[in-house]
């Protein structure tokens, strides 16, 4: 089975934009529950379905699949709640790990989120300088939570 096992944080400084390249993300939900969420992605000019099951601590079983671009747009155009998550995706190498730093637009503009996949739940990471918070365990930092509520509904400034 597939797994994903990621930790995730607020990102508070500027360093990282010096060498990321980013891509451009347009992505939405057909189903999100506590038990499930389907997701349809356009990234790179290419269309992405994605399964995710319920979190248990860091590790949640995810399947994802590329499918037809055109399919995908459809999707979510058609099928998908809203609002869409519009963001930017950088990647970043540091030390020896593939950081994502997230930077959303639409209605999550001014939030900012990095996140490291790990190959188990106990592995040590080194944390760059310009990481913030950790908010793994706050599920408002969910992708799909904030399709539902998103950043600038909140009201406030982001907490841990």
């Amino acid at each position: 089975m597939a797994t994903e096992i990621e930790r995730k944080f607020l990102v508070t400084g500027e360093e990282w934009r010096q060498t990321a390249i980013g891509t451009v993300y347009r992505q939405g939900y057909i189903s999100s529950d506590i038990r499930r969420t389907v997701r349809v992605r356009v990234a790179g000019g290419k269309g992405f379905l994605t399964i995710k099951g319920t979190s248990v601590g860091l590790v949640r079983p995810e399947f994802e699949y590329a499918i037809p671009v055109e399919d995908a747009m459809l999707m979510l155009d058609t099928l998908c709640d809203r609002p869409l998550i519009e963001k930017t995706r950088y990647i970043l190498k540091q030390n020896n790990l593939i950081w994502e730093i997230d930077e959303f637009a639409g209605e999550n503009q001014g939030l900012i989120v990095a996140e490291v996949e790990l190959t188990d739940e106990t592995q040590p990471i080194e944390l760059p300088p310009w990481i913030g918070p950790e908010v793994s365990h706050d599920p408002r930092y969910f992708n799909a939570a904030l399709a539902k509520n998103p950043f600038t509904r909140w009201g406030l400034a982001p907490s841990p």
